[in-house]
């Protein structure tokens, strides 16, 4: 019997054949054994039909029997579903029913409730008026026992049924008496209080505390305690008037005949003292407070530092005022501060210097230390209590802060002026290198004691607003220094005059001077003056015309590294001056439990203290921040297109001296008489002789030949590193080919200038043409087309001329130029 695996007759993919194949008995079985497993299989096949068949059989009949049974039990379902359809309807009608009912009963019901609690209330109105009145008639037995506690009681319970009352005209009059009656137990309660406060009793001024509550005086209990505890302090604050006036001569004068000592005592020293008392009084305070008013003292403590620097505001603004004015002999003298030299309330000639600022500024962080311990000390209260107290403690300094930058101003003008930036003086022949030398020297020198003061203004900023007037130290800077570059230009045009180069004009290289009327007499004695100086004395003006673009040079990298830097102070200020402090944070605080966040603390900040009472200039000051981060911003914009307008102009005087001696040999070459000479008849033919250069062109050639070795010392000057040796080779490079080009035009003008040239003058030109352009060659300067037109032209017979243009094929003449010379050689192109 073979046993079968029935499952893959379920396959949808069943291959009879395949299966039958899959049922073969091994490839070794003999033909006997081969048959026998087929008919087992064919046996076993037929058994798994019959019982299938059956089993088939068996199941179809119990399904039969089934279906009656199932019929009966889905019509029972159905009717009873129909039945409990039913029942719902109806449990659903009388609920509509019982509803409309219901809400004309409840309606009934709300307007007696109504009409209930109206006349509940007419009655707790009528038992409040019989209590009002039993209570005024009563009041004054109350006050006659000296019973504070109970009188305050007595007019808590008048004002409450005077409440329930509310605008009854038969009881106006007992509303004035309860306001009476309330100041009345005020007055008797005060000196109570002052006793409490003074010998410390704890227990009595909570009593007090609780009476002053009760008929709504708390204000009162505040009012009286700063009362009290501001005269100790205001006492210590006099101190220093006591001891500024024992240290003064005695006399009824004393005052006005003498000034005040070097000996006497300064306020910026006393200060510290001050404060420290002060925080000393405070820190017993609210120790004290803390036991005596557990729910007040993180208010009340604070309140009190208010008011007493409320109270001290006027003298201590004046103090601060004065002790500016002591670090200088000269407003020591008269008596006199920083706000008097800024209205104009001094002898002319009196100006704000850096040491009144420092002195403000040391007692501004002598303030700041005071404010830091305050912070510690209230660090209890919330955080608008902390803002209000710590805003207090530097007002007095709010007058100094808005004119900060009118001050900074002032003081960088007047350093400034200090800086030796004195002109060229033209001297005697001999002497103008080393004035031009000694006057650039100046200029190099001031450029870094500039960029310090400029810096030392940032700091200052910093130092005294905490960045809040960061715009107008912005404008302040960028006015100063538009001043300063303005100097230095001025300072060129002596310079200018000193090398000779008052008739010149820079353009295209080229001088704008026509050689008619007084321009041409300028020019001629600018001639004869250069004519008067040495050699030596001409290369010491180029040297230190040269020595001019260290300044420019200098002047553009030191401005840039300090706009740089300043660009940077204003991206560290946007951090930490971040408009989502000022909006945010005191919200946060108040909601918080107990300390406030990491970023509400950031509003205590001196600046972001300033700027959330000033919102436009908040506003202002954060249109600056936002510009700055913008590479393309430039904090100091009309310095920056002056200092690049400074440039410019030191390049166009170093350019006019160095092509100052060429222009100057050049000047007559148009009108040289050998242009137009003749060789003169002799009686026997001499040898012929090639022609030599005209020293005017030889004069120039060496020139250019030397120049390179003037660049030699400034090229080394900026190759200080490695680094930069490519940079100055550039710069040589640079200048010198400025130089040829320019000498190359300047004598290409004279050469269109040249009215008529025989043969000889055409040679002569010639020669010179050549030798130039040999020099050029040797100096690896390009030759113009022009030059080369020139020399082409010139070289060439008169009689060839034109086949010369007419064979000029590869374009390699300047075709005007070539007319031009045939026209000066009197050569007709017309044939």
């Amino acid at each position: 019997m073979v046993v079968l695996d029935l499952s893959a007759f379920d396959d949808e993919r069943f291959d009879a054949k395949r299966w039958i194949n899959a049922q073969d008995p091994p490839s070794t079985a003999s033909s006997t054994a081969m048959d026998r497993h087929f008919s087992d299989l064919e046996e076993s096949l037929h058994e798994a039909f019959d019982r299938i068949s059956a089993d088939l059989s068996k199941r179809t009949s119990e399904a039969m029997l089934s279906v009656p049974h199932a019929t009966r039990d889905v019509a029972r379902l159905r009717d009873e579903a129909l039945s409990l359809r039913s029942s719902v309807s109806s449990i659903i009608s009388k609920l509509k029913l019982a509803e409309g009912s219901a809400a004309e009963s409840i309606a009934v019901l709300a307007k007696i409730d109504t009409v209930k609690q109206r006349m509940e209330a007419a009655h707790t109105t009528l038992q409040e008026a019989a209590g009002l009145t039993e209570l005024s008639a009563s009041v004054e037995s109350v006050f006659a026992s000296g019973d504070l506690r109970q009188a305050a009681e007595t007019l808590a319970q008048m004002r409450r049924r005077l409440f329930a009352v509310g605008e009854v005209a038969e009881f106006a009059n007992v509303r004035k008496q309860l306001e009476v009656l309330e100041d009345r137990l005020d007055e008797m309660v005060q000196p109570r209080l002052s006793d409490a406060l003074s010998n410390r009793k704890v227990d009595l001024v909570q009593d007090l505390r609780q009476i002053l509550i009760r008929i709504g005086r708390f204000r009162s209990l505040e009012i009286h305690y700063t009362k009290m505890h501001v005269k100790p302090i205001r006492k210590l604050w006099d101190e220093f008037d006591t001891k500024q006036q024992a240290g003064k001569p005695a006399g009824d004068n004393a005052a006005d005949a003498f000034p005040r000592s070097s000996t006497s005592l300064s306020f910026s020293s006393w200060l510290p003292n001050f404060y420290d008392e002060v925080l000393l009084h405070l820190e017993q305070e609210w120790k004290w407070c803390m036991n005596a008013f557990p729910d007040d003292y993180k208010t009340l403590v604070p309140k009190l530092l208010v008011e007493t620097i409320s109270t001290l505001s006027a003298s201590f603004v004046s103090r601060i005022n004065l002790a500016t004015g002591d670090v200088v002999p000269e407003t020591r003298a008269l008596t006199k501060g920083v706000l008097d030299i800024l209205s104009g309330d001094m002898p002319k000639g009196s100006k704000m210097q850096a040491k009144h600022l420092e002195a403000l500024i040391e007692l501004h962080s002598t303030t700041s230390s005071f404010a830091r311990n305050i912070q510690h000390l209230f660090s209890e209260s919330e955080l608008q209590v902390l803002v209000e107290t710590l805003k207090a403690v530097y007002s007095p300094y709010e007058s100094f802060k808005q004119r900060y930058g009118q001050m900074e101003r002032v003081i960088l003008l007047s350093e400034i002026a200090r800086v030796d930036l004195r002109g060229a003086v033209a001297r005697g022949v001999g002497a103008q290198g080393i004035e031009l030398s000694e006057t650039v020297r100046r200029m190099e020198e001031s450029i870094p004691q500039v960029i310090v003061l400029l810096e030392a203004a940032v700091e200052r900023c910093i130092n005294f607003t905490g960045g809040s007037e960061a715009d107008e130290l912005i404008m302040a800077l960028d006015d100063v220094m538009l001043q300063y570059i303005t100097t230095l230009q001025e300072t060129l045009k002596t310079l200018r005059s000193v090398c000779g180069l008052d008739g010149l004009t820079h353009g295209d290289g080229i001088s704008a001077k026509k050689d008619t009327g007084l321009d041409k007499k300028e020019s001629s004695h600018s001639n004869r003056v250069m004519d008067m100086v040495s050699d030596e004395e001409e290369w010491s003006i180029v040297q230190g015309a040269l020595q001019i673009l260290t300044v420019a040079d200098c002047l553009t990298s030191r401005s840039s590294v300090f706009e740089a830097s300043l660009r940077a102070t204003l991206a560290r200020l946007s951090t930490s001056l971040s408009l989502s402090v000022f909006g945010s944070s005191l919200d946060q605080s108040h909601n918080s439990d107990g300390g406030s966040s990491l970023a509400g603390r950031a509003v205590l900040d001196v600046a972001a203290l300033r700027l959330t009472d000033v919102p436009e200039k908040a506003k202002k000051l954060f249109n600056l921040l936002d510009q700055s981060k913008d590479p393309r911003f430039h904090a100091l914009p009309l310095a920056s297109q002056r200092v690049a307008s400074f440039s410019d102009a030191v390049n166009e005087l170093v350019y006019d001296v160095l092509i100052s001696k060429v222009r100057q040999r050049l000047s007559d070459v148009s009108r040289l008489p050998i242009w137009s000479s003749v060789e003169e008849p002799t009686a026997r033919p001499l040898p012929s002789f090639s022609a030599y250069p005209q020293p005017y062109v030889t004069s120039v050639a060496e020139y250019l030949l030397t120049l390179p070795q003037q660049l030699e010392p400034l090229a080394e000057g900026i190759s200080s590193s490695e680094a930069n040796t490519d940079e100055a080779q550039f710069f040589a490079t640079e200048w010198m080919f400025k130089v040829a080009e320019g000498a190359t035009a300047l004598y290409t003008e004279q050469l269109r200038g040249i009215q008529y040239l025989t043969d000889r003058g055409a040679q002569q030109l010639s020669t010179d043409i050549e030798y130039l352009s040999n020099v050029l060659s040797a100096l690896s300067m390009p030759i113009p087309q022009i030059l080369a037109t020139f020399q082409t032209c010139l070289s060439t017979p008169k009689d060839q001329l034109r086949e010369l243009l007419k064979s000029d094929s590869m374009n390699q003449l300047d075709l005007p130029t070539a007319n031009l010379v045939c026209k000066i050689r009197r050569v007709s192109l017309d044939q």
